[in-house]
């Protein structure tokens, strides 16, 4: 392989890890916004606290989702550098402009989409797999439907168990044990979004050359470096949406916030057990939201949930549109 090939190879290997960071720096919110808006943890000490169990999913999960992003959503021999250019590209593009206007949305979905943009723009639609496609389709509305209902039903359970209890010592045991489910929340969040990143690059390396298609796993430095870059990114904070998913959906208290965060953890134990990567952001949303309407309806701002839903419905095409752009820009530079 020419040496040029190996320093564009370099190139799109540290754009991946940019988009790994982002993802953490964009999608803290989502493991440290009602710990925050509870009062349990300050900011800072929250960030740090994600972080840590973002790292440390890398000891606790398979690495089944990065097979799914790696080898199950494109036809083998699709893939190039150019590819690979235009989806990080496109992921990071939405990433930004959500992040400024504050809008939570799905840094997992904004990267297939960029995949399935960029594979569209090489080799049209022929070269997706579709099994790997529906199962990602699919979860848009699993994983914030089953977030919904553990969230409500974690609510309810709680509720009744804590009948006879009073407020000062409910709200007295759940800021403690809002540090298990916070830290349970970041543990998914690492173990599923790291893991797509693993992905793409360990797609990247096979298109390359650089490691065989019939190796069952990516090299040891893609994984570390994956969920170093993650929780690095997680340490960061994306403080512009902490306040949407901590306050503007519902107003949370330790044990809304607990029940969140328990259900959330369980939805994301279970797609990444499952090898299928979803939204930690539409999870968490969900799961907030069925933790605010086990209470009220009226306690749950539909409007700004609306608003959020919106954001998810063009994520992948918006992703997408960029990363056809980029990869046919990328033609011309490499």
């Amino acid at each position: 392989m020419e040496q040029s090939a190996l320093w564009v190879v370099i190139l799109l290997v540290v754009l991946a890890l940019a988009f790994d960071f982002m993802n953490g720096f964009h999608d803290a919110a989502n493991s440290i916004a009602t710990v925050v808006s509870t009062g349990v943890l300050r900011p800072g000490q929250a960030v740090l606290f994600a972080a840590f169990f973002n790292f440390i999913a890398i000891f606790v999960f398979h690495l089944s989702v990065a097979a799914t992003v790696g080898k199950g959503i494109v036809q083998p021999g699709v893939v190039d550098t150019n590819v690979v250019f235009g989806a990080l590209v496109g992921a990071i593009t939405w990433n930004l402009i959500t992040w400024y206007y504050g809008i939570p949305s799905s840094s997992s979905h904004a990267l297939i989409g960029g995949i399935v943009g960029a594979v569209v723009g090489k080799a049209g639609t022929d070269a997706l797999l579709s099994a790997g496609i529906m199962k990602t389709l699919v979860f848009i509305l699993v994983s914030p439907t089953l977030g919904f209902l553990l969230g409500s039903l974690m609510m309810l359970l709680v509720a009744w168990l804590c009948r006879r209890s009073t407020p000062s010592k409910v709200d007295r045991w759940f800021r403690r044990l809002q540090l298990v489910s916070a830290g349970a929340y970041s543990l998914g969040h690492g173990g599923n979004d790291a893991q797509k990143t693993i992905g793409i690059i360990w797609m990247m390396l096979i298109a390359t050359g650089y490691v065989a298609a019939e190796d069952k796993s990516p090299p040891s430095w893609t994984v570390v470096s994956c969920y170093l870059a993650i929780g690095v990114g997680t340490m960061f904070g994306g403080w512009r949406i902490v306040k949407t998913m901590g306050q503007r959906i519902t107003k949370l208290k330790p044990v809304g916030g607990f029940c969140a965060e328990t259900g959330g953890a369980m939805t994301l134990f279970i797609a990444t057990g499952l090898g299928i990567p979803v939204s930690t952001t539409h999870t968490i949303t969900g799961a907030i939201v069925g933790v605010g309407a086990s209470q009220r309806a009226s306690a749950v701002r539909w409007g700004v949930a609306g608003n959020i839903v919106w954001a998810w419905i063009f994520t992948i095409p918006a992703s997408a549109f960029v990363a056809i752009v980029a990869y046919w820009l990328s033609l011309r530079l490499f």
